[in-house]
């Protein structure tokens, strides 16, 4: 089991900057990172990489799986819909950010055991 992550405050709302959903389904949202390679390497270079969205998603209550592909640029969460609700992604990705998802996300996330 990962150990539990606390993002800074704005974490959630950098990601809403360079990551839109691709793909979703219920229980299932694929993610695209809008960046080129080059501009991932600065990403990471600033300490905010795809590892990261990938080590927060893990520590949030309801995420049952995550799937990162950086050679694609995109980040797979498979999410239980019961805890998570569909339409709570686009709230939370859609800059800005709404207030009540990153508030619930918080929520989540310090649910998780």
């Amino acid at each position: 089991m990962k150990e539990k992550t606390t993002p800074p405050a704005d974490f959630l709302r950098r990601a809403a900057d360079f990551a839109t959903i691709a793909h979703h389904v219920p229980g299932r949202v694929r993610l695209k990172l809008n960046v080129k390679p080059e501009d991932l390497r600065d990403l990471e270079r600033s300490g905010f990489n795809p590892d990261a969205l990938d080590d927060f998603f893990s520590s949030v209550s309801g995420v049952r799986r995550i799937h990162l592909n950086k050679l694609a640029r995109s980040i797979t969460v498979e999410y239980d819909n019961q805890v998570i609700p569909d339409q709570f992604w686009p709230n939370l990705l859609s800059p800005p950010a709404a207030p009540e998802a990153l508030a619930f996300m918080a929520r989540l996330q310090d649910a998780r055991p």
